[in-house]
């Protein structure tokens, strides 16, 4: 399963090349196996390492195969979900934990960043949260009066600021957030993998775990080309699970996710287009999100696949609201296209689960992946170590169950996505 145009479009095209990854062969021993090459297996790894512990990751194809290389970057603080549903859903002492957990979460990553040296367009000037209409002008009120409560630098923003920040479009206004910003994904992955590696992590690519039992001694895990014996395990596969731990997948919805990108656009258009270069996405219920990149290239998103019929809807779809946005683009031509999958919860709020005695795992971000991921894995990282107790974890203990109706929802999200872009926009 390697890395393709169509999964990964312009981060394979920019990011820096992956370091150089074997195969597991033969037998090995670890302290801690770490299942997953994300962002949170990653940020496992180097937490382990770093401490000394002996780790090694198992990635089943290449590193940020999943929803780490594939997603539109932002970074951002908390989820989508409101903080008070949140308190509501966990009670005042977690669901308080969890909130400031994630909302420092940003700030995490690009402390990493900076430490690590890694080359990933690290841009940490807020985002854009742009209300549409009158019930987008609500939400984003709500949700700016619930953060403010909290002292999260976070400004709401009249019609004309947003319009001023966005560079184009009739936004109702905007949630600026400071703790924000936007990253090369692909790239970030990649730096996190090597920063593992320098630490003396060991990751070992095209590596699927075919199966996994938990002994007395701990945890046999086999790949079709060798096997690991680990202490502990930390499962960080999300929405992407395969085998043995393809539950952490089904216990999701999977919501499909695309993104389109320009070529380079002139200096004197990219002046006019996010003038601050934050990443910006809607209120809409099938929202779009658009940012700029490092060499000034336009990428838009929105709900759908480019996969067979639903390519030419959605590549349509994203050349009318471009135009909507920004006029001055003109015709517009898309450099590379490239979709992935955003896993949901039912609650919309990600796991905890406990497998077995030694074996720990959080899944299903929510499309929040990158500032979530981070800090999870080295929270998991910091469990397996001793350093933080469960009871003290943001999330209590779950078991793994399978999302009602997956198969069903996920095809009406695919078929429903590609009926509204074939309407929106048009008039």
């Amino acid at each position: 399963m390697p890395i393709a145009p169509r999964s990964h479009g312009l981060w394979q095209v920019t990011a820096p090349p992956a370091p150089a990854l074997a195969q597991l062969s033969g037998a090995l021993r670890a302290d801690v196996a770490v299942v997953g090459a994300g962002y949170a297996g990653l940020s496992a790894a180097l937490r382990l390492a770093e401490a000394g512990a002996r780790v090694v990751v198992l990635e089943a194809a290449e590193v940020g195969f999943g929803g780490a290389g594939r997603n539109v970057g932002l970074v951002n603080a908390g989820l989508w979900v409101m903080p008070d549903v949140i308190r509501a859903a966990l009670g005042e002492a977690r669901g308080e934990a969890l909130i400031g957990f994630l909302g420092a979460a940003p700030q995490a990553v690009f402390d990493l960043v900076a430490r690590h040296a890694i080359a990933c367009e690290v841009a940490p000037v807020g985002t854009l949260h742009c209300a549409v209409g009158a019930a987008g002008r609500a939400e984003i009120e709500v949700r700016a009066a619930q953060w403010q409560a909290r002292g999260a630098p976070v400004r709401l923003l009249n019609a004309s600021e947003a319009r001023a920040m966005v560079g184009g479009g009739d936004f109702s206004g905007a949630l600026l957030d400071l703790r924000a910003g936007t990253i090369q994904p692909l790239a970030y992955a990649r730096g996190l993998a090597r920063a593992a590696l320098d630490a003396g992590a060991q990751i070992f690519a095209s590596s699927p775990v075919v199966a996994a039992q938990e002994t007395p001694a701990g945890w046999q895990l086999a790949t079709p080309g060798g096997s690991l014996e680990a202490d502990h395990l930390i499962a960080a596969t999300d929405a992407y699970g395969t085998g043995p731990f393809a539950p952490l997948r089904r216990e999701q919805v999977h919501l499909p996710y695309f993104n389109l990108a320009t070529a380079p656009l002139p200096q004197a258009m990219r002046d006019t287009i996010l003038p601050g270069r934050q990443g910006a996405w809607d209120t809409q219920s099938i929202l779009t999100s658009f940012r700029m990149d490092a060499a000034g290239r336009l990428v838009f998103g929105s709900v759908g696949a480019l996969d067979r019929a639903g390519g030419a809807i959605h590549r349509a779809y994203a050349r009318r609201m471009l135009a909507r946005l920004y006029p001055q683009l003109g015709a517009v031509a898309f450099e590379a296209g490239w979709h992935g999958m955003i896993g949901m919860t039912a609650d919309a709020l990600p796991r905890f689960h406990r497998l077995g005695r030694s074996g720990v795992a959080v899944a299903g971000y929510n499309g929040r992946g990158i500032a979530p991921g981070t800090v999870f894995g080295a929270l998991l990282a910091d469990l397996v170590l001793g350093r933080v107790r469960e009871a003290d974890l943001p999330l209590p203990p779950s078991a793994v169950e399978v999302a009602r109706w997956r198969l069903a929802r996920e095809a009406v999200y695919a078929a429903g996505s590609g009926l509204a872009h074939l309407v929106a926009a048009r008039f």
